[in-house]
């Protein structure tokens, strides 16, 4: 069941944005991929869901996203002020980038927009706003192989947050590049979160990573998909490569490993 409504029966539950409440999924093969699993992310919180291949995880970004729903249980999602269509207040980024190469980077960031109905002369300032949010206002009117690929990483985030998402959702958008591009798009992604306080469930296979970006890493077990671990990251703020080098980095990415290694030895067995 999918709900706009979350429940705000404590304190705090006024600023969680994403909850799943005992979801599982099964598809109609007979393969169990998730579950049950229960998450809470805050309002302007960054998660990130950690695990093996087949472990759930981008099911349950699709789930959130309403793009398949659940077996049993409840995803909840907190509507954005003034509009109870909460499905519309979420970006989602995939690990390709899947740009239209028939067309520019300006008409691929536009194509939410066009959509959802919204004429071309109001999406024209919104398409530049999210251009020049991920450093491509330059590269409007060029074509998707014109683009490096950790720029057509860039195009697909900005077609996400031209909509100008609460909530986004992120499936292991930097794993196809090099590590130097994927470290400087880690840092812009953390500068466009602190700047756009946007909620951020990320999905990726990296300890590093999850721990450089995240709030709070959530490990998972082997299929199905189940929370079996959480760390929160603490650090100052903004977060740099002085942070990467740091013992608290080091200490932090062990913990993180150490719980991952038994979901990655029931993987194997599967």
């Amino acid at each position: 069941m999918r709900d706009s409504s979350p429940n705000s029966s404590d304190e705090n539950a006024s600023r969680v944005t994403v909850e799943l409440r005992d979801v599982s999924k099964i598809y109609e093969s007979g393969v169990v991929a998730l579950g049950p699993l229960d998450l809470r992310v805050s309002e302007g919180e960054f998660v990130s869901l950690l695990g093996p291949s087949g472990c759930g995880k981008s099911t349950a970004l699709r789930l959130i996203a309403g793009l398949t729903t659940p077996t049993t249980g409840r995803v909840l999602l907190a509507p954005r002020k003034g509009d109870t269509r909460a499905g519309h207040s979420i970006g989602f980024v995939f690990q390709e980038p899947t740009l239209m190469p028939w067309t520019s980077v300006a008409d691929n960031v536009g194509l939410p927009l066009q959509l959802a109905g919204v004429t071309a002369t109001e999406a024209r300032p919104r398409i530049q706003d999210a251009l020049a949010q991920v450093g491509l206002a330059e590269f409007a009117d060029r074509y998707p192989r014109e683009l490096s690929g950790g720029m057509k990483m860039r195009a697909s985030l900005a077609r996400a947050l031209v909509t100008r998402p609460k909530i986004l959702l992120m499936d292991e958008p930097f794993a196809a590049l090099d590590e130097i591009t994927r470290f400087r798009l880690n840092d812009d992604l953390l500068a466009l979160w602190r700047s756009l306080r946007m909620t951020v469930v990320f999905v990726t296979h990296s300890v590093f990573e999850s721990v450089y970006l995240s709030q709070r890493v959530l490990v998972m077990t082997a299929r199905p998909g189940r929370r079996s671990f959480e760390r929160r990251i603490e650090s100052d703020e903004p977060r740099s490569a002085a942070f990467r080098t740091s013992v608290a980095y080091a200490d932090h990415c062990r913990a993180v490993s150490e719980a991952l290694a038994p979901a990655y030895a029931g993987a194997l067995s599967l």
